[in-house]
C-alpha cells in the first residue's frame, strides 16, 4: 500500500507536473483580460453598452486558433526548440500586450483599446495551441491523466487571479496598476517554460506547410473508425455543457438564491470542485487507464445533473444547492481530465499543434449547437425536466465510448 501511495505522489511531484502547473496559469491568465474583467473595465469606465457588446468579438481567436496552428507545427524558433520557442515568444507578446492594454483608455478611445484587446486575444490563442501541443508532447501515456490534472489547476487559478482578484484589485488600486500587475504574473510561466524539459528531439516538424496542413488530416482519418472518434469527441461532455449552460439562471431564478449564494457557492465552491475533482480524476486513470476513466467518469458527470433535478423538485435547500454544486463539478473536473488525455492520446507528435486544436475545437461544436435550445425547453417543460433531458443527452456520448472499447485500449497502450 505504501509502495502504491508513494507511486501516486511521484508522478504528482515531478518536474513535468510543476511545469503544467505554471504553464497551466500562463494560459488561462489572460482570457479574463479579454472577457470579463475587460467587459467591467469598460462598465465602470461608462462605455456605451451598444460598444461593450461589440467587444465580445475579441474572443473569435480563441474559435478558430486551428487555422494558424500548422505554423507552429512547421516553424521551428532559433532559441529553446519547436514548442517551448514559441511557448516564450507568445508569453512576451502577451506581457508587451496587456502592458499595453493597461495605459489605453476605454472612454476616449475604445477602438484602440478593442485592437488591443484583439492581438492579446490572438496571442493567447496561439499560446494555447503550443502549450496544448507541449503538453501532448512531454507527458508519456500513464502521466496524461494526472498531467491534465495539475494543468486545470494552474489555469482555473489563473482565471480567478484574473477574474474575481482582478476586479478587487481595480477598486483599490485602479485599472492600470491591475492589468500591469496582471501581466507581470505572466513570469510565472515563463519560468514554466524555461523549467520544462524539452520534448523527444526525434520528432520531426513537418518538412513543408503543404504537410503541416494536410499531413494531420491524413494521418488522423487514415486510423479505424475515425469519424465515429470524432463524434464521440463532440458527444462526451454534451449533457455536462448542456446542463451548465443554465445552470446559474435556475440558481438565481428557478429556486431563488441570492447573487451572493450564487457567487459564493456556486463560483467560489464550484472553482475548488473542479479543481479536487480533476487532482483525484488525474490520480485514479493511474490505476483505471484511459477507457475505464472515461467510462466511469462520463457516468458520474451524467448522474450529477440529476442532482439538480432534485434541487428544481426540493426548492430553495442550500444543502441540497451545496450537494449538487459540488458533484456536478466534482465529476465535470474527473470527465475533463479523462478527456483531455484523451485528446492527447489521439494526437500524432509531429502534428500536436494542430490535431490538438482542431479536436478540441469540435468538442465545443456540440455546445454550441444545442445550448440556444435551453431557454425554449425550460420555458415549456420546466427546470427539472430540463436537467432530466441533459442527463439523457449524455447517453450518447456513453454508447459511443463502449462501441470504442477496443480502439481506446490501444490508445491507451502507447
Amino acid at each position: 500500500m505504501g509502495a502504491k501511495l508513494s507511486a501516486y505522489l511521484n508522478i504528482f511531484c515531478n518536474r513535468r507536473m510543476a511545469v503544467m502547473v505554471l504553464l497551466g496559469f500562463s494560459s488561462g491568465l489572460p482570457l479574463p483580460l479579454t472577457s470579463g474583467t475587460l467587459q467591467a473595465w469598460l462598465t465602470v469606465a461608462g462605455v456605451d453598452i451598444r460598444t461593450i457588446g461589440i467587444f465580445s468579438l475579441v474572443g473569435i481567436p480563441y474559435t478558430i486558433k486551428f487555422i494558424w496552428s500548422p505554423l507552429m507545427d512547421r516553424f521551428v524558433p532559433p532559441w529553446l526548440g519547436r514548442r517551448r520557442g514559441w511557448t516564450l515568444a507568445t508569453q512576451i507578446a502577451l506581457m508587451a500586450g496587456i502592458t499595453w492594454m493597461a495605459f489605453s483608455s476605454p472612454q476616449y478611445a475604445p477602438l484602440a483599446l478593442a485592437v488591443l484587446a484583439l492581438i492579446v486575444a490572438f496571442t493567447s490563442a496561439s499560446q494555447d495551441i503550443v502549450i496544448d501541443a507541449y503538453r501532448t508532447d512531454i507527458l508519456p501515456e500513464k502521466e496524461r491523466g494526472v498531467g491534465s490534472a495539475t494543468f486545470i489547476m494552474g489555469y482555473r487559478i489563473a482565471m480567478l487571479v484574473a477574474g474575481a482578484i482582478a476586479l478587487i484589485m481595480s477598486d483599490r488600486i485602479g485599472w492600470q496598476n491591475t492589468y500591469l500587475i496582471m501581466a507581470g504574473l505572466l513570469m510565472a510561466g515563463i519560468f514554466g517554460t524555461f523549467l520544462g524539459p524539452e520534448p523527444d528531439s526525434a520528432i520531426v516538424p513537418p518538412k513543408n506547410m503543404t504537410e503541416a496542413i494536410w499531413g494531420p488530416l491524413k494521418d488522423f482519418f487514415s486510423r479505424p473508425m475515425a469519424l465515429i472518434m470524432l463524434l464521440f469527441i463532440i458527444l462526451y461532455k454534451l449533457g455536462d455543457a448542456y446542463a451548465g449552460s443554465m445552470t446559474t439562471t435556475f440558481l438565481l431564478r428557478g429556486v431563488g438564491f441570492t447573487a451572493t449564494d450564487v457567487g459564493t457557492i456556486n463560483k467560489g465552491l464550484g472553482f475548488a470542485a473542479t479543481i479536487a475533482g480533476a487532482m483525484y480524476g488525474g490520480a485514479m486513470m493511474v490505476k483505471l487507464g484511459l477507457f475505464r476513466s472515461l467510462m466511469l467518469f462520463g457516468l458520474l458527470q451524467m448522474v450529477s445533473n440529476l442532482s439538480f433535478m432534485i434541487l428544481a423538485w426540493t426548492g430553495k435547500s442550500y444543502p441540497v444547492m451545496i450537494f449538487a454544486v459540488a458533484f456536478e463539478n466534482i465529476a465535470g473536473g474527473m470527465g475533463m481530465a479523462a478527456f483531455l488525455a484523451f485528446v492527447m492520446a489521439l494526437c500524432n507528435k509531429r502534428y500536436s499543434a494542430t490535431q490538438f486544436a482542431l479536436l478540441s475545437s469540435l468538442s465545443a461544436l456540440g455546445r454550441v449547437f444545442i445550448a440556444p435550445t435551453s431557454g425554449y425547453v425550460v420555458h415549456s417543460l420546466g427546470w427539472a425536466t430540463f436537467f432530466f433531458i441533459t442527463t439523457l443527452t449524455a447517453l450518447p456520448g456513453l454508447w459511443m465510448l463502449w462501441w470504442l472499447k477496443e480502439e481506446i485500449g490501444r490508445l491507451g497502450q502507447d
